[in-house]
């Protein structure tokens, strides 16, 4: 597969990362494109740049990957998995206001032979667990971050929800691409494969997206539009900063929105 380059998808080599430790009490770090804000208020949304329409492209099957290809640590500017980090989220969703904690772990798990960084993900709505998942990470030489699956707890008061779980390698699960080495407006990625069940795509709209979220104001933003066609109505556009990852995404249809609140490494104080 070639560089999609624009409206093209991409295929590229697979690679991974492995992780260091965390633990210890949490120290904001300093991203490098944001500037803290005082308080939470007067978060103001970006202007979505104009949405590509999803239907007319075809994504094309990615390589099996091969551990060799990988790296030992997911440094991707735009998505930097460093063990210990912690991003704290809060959004406003049609359901009622959720709260979300990304950790980098410093654990590992091997998926379809390639080594991966353990990302949790744990999600609660009005104060109670909603969702606990483990996803699976990995790095190539090109700087491409590859996506290898999920175990997930989806949590509804009464009953416990594996469905969404998937692993590269099994089932005919693929891993896809997450973030690019090196995105340009146009690029599209398939992030993910387990068919009916896990078709994320995604594509990039702009290198020059602004926005204003709890931690901080910032330009020079990394936007994408991510949808699948297991839902057409769960399209969303994802804001990402540099050195931090993440900061805002928007739900075109629901107008729900995702802010970082905060950034933190718990290996330092």
């Amino acid at each position: 597969m070639t560089t999609p380059h624009p409206q093209r998808w991409l295929g590229l080599s697979v690679a991974v990362a492995v992780t260091a430790g965390c633990g210890g009490n949490p120290h904001t770090a300093a991203p490098p494109e944001l500037t803290p804000s005082a308080s939470s208020s007067g978060s103001q949304s970006p202007t979505p740049s104009p949405a590509p329409s999803p239907a007319s492209d075809s994504p094309t099957t990615l390589p099996t990957p091969d551990a060799s290809e990988f790296v030992t640590r997911i440094d991707n500017p735009w998505m930097p998995w460093s063990p210990g980090t912690r991003w704290v989220f809060t959004g406003r969703t049609t359901d009622g206001n959720e709260r979300t904690v990304v950790t980098a772990t410093d654990r590992t798990k091997v998926v379809d032979g390639v080594t991966t960084v353990v990302v949790r993900d744990v999600v609660y709505r009005e104060g109670k667990l909603l969702e606990d998942t483990y996803d699976w990470y990995a790095q190539d030489h090109a700087g491409n971050v590859w996506y290898f699956g999920e175990d997930t707890l989806e949590y509804d008061g009464q009953n416990v929800d594996t469905s969404g779980s998937w692993e590269a390698g099994v089932d005919g699960a693929e891993a896809g691409i997450v973030m690019l080495a090196s995105p340009a407006p146009g690029d599209a990625y398939r992030q993910e494969y387990y068919k009916g069940e896990a078709e994320d795509q995604a594509k990039v709209l702009s290198l020059h997206a602004s926005a204003s979220v709890p931690y901080g104001r910032t330009a020079n933003l990394l936007e994408t539009e991510d949808f699948t066609r297991l839902e057409p109505a769960a399209t969303e556009h994802k804001y990402y900063a540099r050195g931090v990852g993440v900061v805002l995404e928007v739900s075109l249809k629901q107008q729900d929105r995702t802010e970082l609140v905060s950034m933190t490494n718990l290996e330092k104080e």
